[in-house]
């Protein structure tokens, strides 16, 4: 059992950080005090092939496995990035893997290479105000009219629908009440964006400005049937195929912005000098970063075993979603630690840590709450009833 980091996933961490170094945390600081999208950076990305890493070598990809990417992103959100550098990319590691998995060749080799290339840029069309992580309940219609669809509804949290150009869309095809199972009936495209059909409208938040988030409202949007992923009805099952590396990808970037929230408190309490002595020799100070330390390790342990069980075949469910949880605990934590442990400069943006604090919630809140993947491991792990 080796613990360790490859010489290649070493090489990968090591060729990231170095890209990132190019973008800085004034680079950070002032993306998210204009929030202006940060095409430099996809670029260099996109330029690197790293938007690939994760994809089949056939359309462009490097053909590597979810423990690469995941040490990839935490890399990115290691340097200080945290989530406006992970969030930028996200979609082009995992979210097109129901494509890989359940889209024909012609597909693939349609829709793979100007994504990897950065010259496609898509979003994710799942979540809906009414329906929120109840995914079954969703109203989001596409109607068959010949060989095209016609979209109706509207999507929430859709993020970088600002710059997207693509979308993967998840609708309703047969109404819920005239299907069997509530998995049923659900289809996934994977389309051009038109936004003549389609207002992409800015929701303010607390973080992250520099990745839009937003509510997309689809009126008679209309989609070419050979934009649709799979058979009809069965979108829920092809999304399930990107639900797993995506946790496992939450919770490695959860982990690197703990760990650069606690390097950066780390140095604050070697250098800040109060009654003759550094803040650091204090154990008061001592006991909680050494505590975010040990936390954000285990989280990371579990977030790579949940990516080694991925990338072998594995059935991961219960450990992406731990890996999600206790890393996203770890990361919040930590970035918490580092704002306090700064004291009244952790408030001030020139010390970045109130940043990373201010990103550390989103792994805690997204892609899935944090009581729901405790009732699922409540469930399929220890076998207790179903509680939702």
């Amino acid at each position: 059992m080796d613990f360790a980091l490859t010489e290649p996933q070493q090489q990968i961490r090591d060729q990231i950080l170095r890209i990132c170094t190019r973008f800085d945390d004034t680079y950070w600081l002032e993306r998210d005090r204009d929030a202006v999208f940060p095409h430099a950076f996809c670029d260099a990305m996109a330029e690197g092939n790293w938007l690939g890493i994760a994809m089949p070598e056939a359309y462009g990809g490097a053909g590597l496995g979810i423990t690469e990417a995941a040490v990839m992103m935490q890399a990115v959100a290691e340097s200080g990035a945290a989530m406006s550098g992970a969030s930028a990319i996200h979609i082009n590691i995992f979210g097109l893997n129901p494509v890989i998995v359940r889209g024909t060749e012609a597909q693939k080799a349609r829709m793979l290479p100007p994504l990897i290339a950065g010259k496609d840029k898509a979003c994710f069309g799942v979540t809906e105000p009414n329906a929120g992580l109840n995914t079954t309940e969703l109203t989001t219609r596409a109607e068959k009219h010949g060989d095209r669809y016609r979209i109706n509804g509207t999507k929430i949290w859709t993020s970088t629908a600002q710059v997207a150009n693509k979308i993967l869309l998840l609708a309703r095809t047969t109404p819920l009440d005239k299907v069997k199972r509530k998995t049923q009936g659900l289809t996934l495209f994977y389309t051009d964006l038109d936004k003549t059909h389609a207002e992409v409208r800015l929701i303010h938040k607390m973080g992250r400005h520099a990745v839009d988030s937003n509510m997309v409202f689809f009126e008679d949007m209309e989609v070419p049937e050979e934009d649709r992923i799979g058979e009809e009805g069965e979108g829920f099952r092809a999304i399930l195929h990107g639900l797993n590396p995506e946790r496992v990808l939450v919770a490695a970037e959860a982990v690197g912005i703990g760990r650069a929230a606690l390097a950066r408190a780390s140095r604050y309490a070697r250098e800040r000098i109060v009654f003759g002595r550094p803040i650091g020799q204090n154990q008061a100070i001592q006991h909680p970063l050494a505590r975010n330390w040990a936390e954000l390790e285990a989280a990371n342990l579990m977030t790579l075993k949940a990516a080694w069980l991925y990338d072998t075949g594995q059935e991961c469910g219960a450990e992406a979603n731990a890996a999600k949880y206790l890393a996203a605990e770890a990361g919040y934590k930590a970035a918490e630690q580092a704002v306090m442990t700064l004291g009244g400069m952790g408030y001030a943006q020139e010390y970045h840590v109130e940043r990373l604090f201010r990103e550390s919630l989103i792994p805690r809140i997204a892609p899935v709450s944090r009581e729901l993947i405790l009732s699922y491991l409540a469930e399929r792990v220890l076998d207790q009833p179903k509680s939702y």
